[in-house]
């Protein structure tokens, strides 16, 4: 099918018109093409976003492992599937072909039904970036088991928190994890968790680390022995289009995490069908996206994507300034990698070290970059053109979401023109609007309002896990009949779209979305402090930075003010993780606020920036005496 492969601007243009025309057309021909189905679909597409509900494919039968593992082994089967790159430069790095992978699934999904993991039940995982996180992601989904991936840097209470969200009856782990210098004792994170999950039967743990470890007798086993006894035969489990394949949690501007739900046959298409185009992948290409697969990215773009594909995809376990920050450079020169695809923060932190370390390695090997996570400043943006691409890879800065399950507004590299900054298109099939403050879609070009999504794409998250109301209401209670992305945007003279950030209280640092609401409920449960807002403020590495004002119930509290501020650190670390912790935190006697007692963070947002030039009308305050004060004590 020619529009599986678009290869020039004019065909952009007329596949995606005819997929905004006919989008059940369009999508059936992607999916009738180029997937292996048990049986065909009744219907393309039953959608009401007043419930909201939408069903894609409904009544067809597949198993998703076979679209990524088994229809390649023919033609593939000797093809490296995933590339396992380890933390240490001086361990070897794993070619696993897609023969292998096949048998190490198979074995996997074995010992997963050997221990009474049916179908529908939910498995929590929290490993490190070793080949198991792969394996085990694919082996619930050859059982139909829902996986669910808990990245590997969050706390014992919030793992707990989401395995027990989701009532998961495995946790699988290893002994440890490696980071950098670092190694961080996983095991004894997840008992912790335990000690707070009733429902948790069995604990697998794979070894990396080769530590000591407890062992609790009757709950906990080493995965190691079970594979070597497992069958390499395993027959998939046959799923319905609709069935879901994982839940992953995101932070919510509210309240707990939302564990966002994904169905099986919509999101492969569609994860399988952006592959292909964003990154222009061909069959002898090696692709590397250095996320990490407990986010969004990793399972749609270092997995499912991928594989789906018949690629070869690299798996990193290390981070990108161990040895030292030309470990990037020197996996891309190794692995001689094509497409290379990071975030925002990774960029401007490897931009700070000069370009010596980037001298000494061969990057002629690019063909595409790619940037996630958040909008990448002009800076970074010309900074990663000029010296990693040596302006002759494009640069696909993609917009998307946990939510959207895949790239959802991108340019197609050597097909859409890139400008800096502007995420530029939308994909094939999705109809971005602009709103206004009444609701009104805003038409034309040099337009500025809420972005919005008006109709249902393949990969789009169904539900919340247990609270479809919640669903309902954040996504598509603010506009009638769209999809609300939470993002505001601009659409320039030419129709390019350029994401402006969150219009919610959700802070993107470092690529990673940190609701605020939860990070002060972790500050307010130190015994010292009564009140705490957090804002973001610009931060020219992360992005954003966090800044805490904090009241304290006795401001004249006499403790050393700088202990204060490492013990309210410490207790983020330990409910949510170290990606939480605050930059700043300013001590101060009141916060503004409403006569409603709402908090004006839009006020603190402009103190925590240094931008006081215009902080608006701050006389209908409860107490608009506090604000000088806080200008006054600014850190």
């Amino acid at each position: 099918m020619s529009n599986y492969h678009i290869k020039n601007l004019e065909e952009y243009f007329q596949v995606y018109r005819k997929s905004i025309r006919n989008p059940e057309g369009f999508w059936e021909e992607v999916a009738e093409e180029h997937f292996m189905w048990h049986k065909k679909w009744d219907r393309v597409l039953d959608w009401d976003f007043t419930k909201p509900e939408v069903k894609w494919f409904e009544g067809a039968k597949l198993n998703i492992t076979e679209n990524c593992i088994d229809r390649h082994l023919r033609i593939r089967g000797d093809k490296t599937a995933i590339l396992f790159e380890p933390n240490d430069p001086k361990e070897e790095a794993q070619h696993i072909s897609y023969a292998q992978l096949s048998e190490r699934v198979n074995k996997f999904a074995n010992v997963l039904k050997a221990q009474g993991v049916k179908k529908g039940d939910r498995v929590c995982i929290y490993l490190p970036m070793i080949p198991e996180l792969a394996v085990s992601v694919l082996a619930c989904a050859r059982i139909g088991a829902i996986h669910s991936v808990v990245f590997a840097g969050f706390s014992s209470t919030a793992l707990a928190t989401r395995i027990n969200d989701c009532d998961c009856k495995m946790v699988i782990t290893s002994d440890g994890s490696y980071r950098g210098a670092k190694t961080i004792d996983l095991k004894g994170i997840v008992d912790e968790a335990l000690e707070q999950c009733e429902g948790v039967e069995t604990v697998l743990i794979a070894k990396r680390i080769h530590s000591d470890i407890e062992m609790k007798s009757g709950r906990d086993q080493w995965l190691e022995p079970l594979l070597d006894e497992a069958s390499a035969d395993c027959e998939p489990e046959i799923m319905d289009a609709e069935d879901p394949l994982f839940i992953l949690y995101t932070s919510g501007s509210t309240g707990k995490p939302k564990g966002m739900v994904h169905t099986t046959a919509g999101y492969m298409v569609y994860t399988a069908y952006t592959f292909k185009n964003v990154f222009q992948y061909r069959e002898e290409d090696v692709y590397w996206c250095t996320a990490d697969i407990g986010w969004i990215t990793g399972h749609s773009y270092i997995v499912y994507g991928p594989l789906a594909n018949g690629a070869t995809t690299v798996m990193f376990e290390g981070v990108p300034s161990y040895p030292d920050f030309g470990r990037f450079w020197e996996i891309v020169e190794k692995h001689k990698i094509n497409q290379f695809y990071t975030a925002p923060t990774a960029i401007r932190a490897l931009a700070k070290q000069g370009t010596e370390l980037i001298e000494n390695h061969d990057l002629s090997s690019l063909k595409v970059l790619g940037s996630v996570g958040e909008p990448i400043n002009e800076e970074a943006w010309h900074w990663y053109n000029d010296n990693i691409g040596h302006k002759n890879s494009p640069i696909v800065d993609t917009w998307w979401q946990t939510e959207t399950g895949g790239i959802m507004i991108t340019p197609i590299p050597y097909v859409t023109p890139t400008k800096p900054t502007y995420a530029t298109l939308p994909f094939p099939g999705i109809q971005p609007a602009l709103m206004d403050e009444n609701g009104k879609e805003i038409k034309g070009n040099q337009a500025d309002g809420r972005l919005c999504i008006k109709f249902p794409w393949p990969s789009m998250a169904r539900t919340i896990w247990g609270n479809h109301q919640r669903y309902k209401d954040t996504y598509f209670s603010a506009f009638e009949n769209m999809y609300f992305t939470g993002d505001g945007a601009l659409r320039d003279e030419v129709g390019y779209y350029r994401i402006t950030g969150r219009v919610d209280d959700v802070i993107i640092v470092s690529g990673h979305n940190l609701g605020t609401a939860p990070i002060e409920d972790a500050v307010n449960e130190h015994p010292a402090v009564a009140e705490s807002a957090i804002v973001g403020f610009p931060h020219d590495v992360k992005g954003n930075a966090l800044y805490g004002y904090v009241i304290l119930k006795n401001f004249g509290e006499t403790r050393n003010q700088d202990n204060l501020r490492k013990e309210i650190n410490q207790m983020i670390t330990e409910q949510i993780g170290p990606i939480a912790k605050l930059d700043k935190i300013q001590f101060t006697q009141g916060l503004p606020k409403t006569r409603s007692g709402k908090i004006m963070r839009r006020i603190l947002r402009k103190i925590a920036s240094k931008d006081t030039s215009n902080l608006g009308d701050t006389s209908t305050l409860l107490n608009p005496e506090v604000v000088q004060d806080i200008i006054d004590n600014a850190l």
